[in-house]
């Protein structure tokens, strides 16, 4: 469901963001290579309340229960995170595009002051299950560049992590995304999708002598 807020969220643990000067404040987010695209805090405000965006937006990432990650099935950038066009807006193609996991989390939570990828002290999104493809909100929370990248230091070598899928991450999310729409389009079953996903999810587990 969509939260509507007059004012961004505050940022747990986190320094508070002051406006810019303008009076309106943006949030930086980052698509394929580390070149940011500013997004108005009102524009995208404007996105999450729109039923025929959210539709859209819902169309292309597969629910599953009990907690599960939530899979992106639409277009990937090259560092695995869903790719999501909100909108056209004139100037370059990237625009109104945003990554997936951000409009996700801020559709659950509501829009978060200079989220992004300006600075190390900046909010950035921490994807607890490290699946870069995932778009539940229950599995990302707010942290900075600096801290994100030591967690991504502390657990890339373990074997069994999304980290270490020997695909990298966009191929890991668009084979799991791949698995999902076949499934679908033969209409498989709930079950019969968890096992595409699991075989999806298996085929780029690093090879060990043990």
């Amino acid at each position: 469901m969509t939260a509507e807020h007059s004012d961004p969220l505050p940022l747990p643990g986190l320094p508070t963001v002051l406006r810019s000067n303008s009076g309106h404040s943006e949030q930086l987010v980052l698509l394929g290579e580390p070149q940011p695209v500013r997004i108005p805090a009102h524009l995208l405000r404007s996105w999450l309340d729109d039923p025929a965006v959210t539709a859209r937006f819902e169309a292309k990432r597969y629910r599953r229960p009990e907690n599960l990650c939530w899979p992106w099935t639409g277009a990937v950038s090259s560092t695995g995170h869903g790719s999501f066009r909100a909108a056209s807006r004139p100037g370059t193609s990237r625009r109104g595009t945003i990554p997936a996991h951000l409009f996700a989390y801020q559709l659950e939570r509501g829009v978060i002051p200079r989220l992004g990828w300006s600075n190390t002290d900046d909010a950035v999104l921490c994807h607890q299950c490290d699946f870069a493809g995932c778009t539940n909100p229950s599995h990302m929370r707010l942290g900075t560049n600096t801290t994100n990248r030591a967690e991504y230091t502390a657990r890339r070598r373990n074997l069994a992590s999304p980290l270490s899928d020997t695909r990298g991450a966009a191929g890991r999310t668009r084979a799991i995304a791949e698995a999902i729409r076949t499934g679908l389009t033969n209409d498989e079953g709930v079950h019969a999708v968890e096992m595409l996903i699991l075989a999806a999810e298996t085929a780029g587990l690093p090879l060990t002598l043990w």
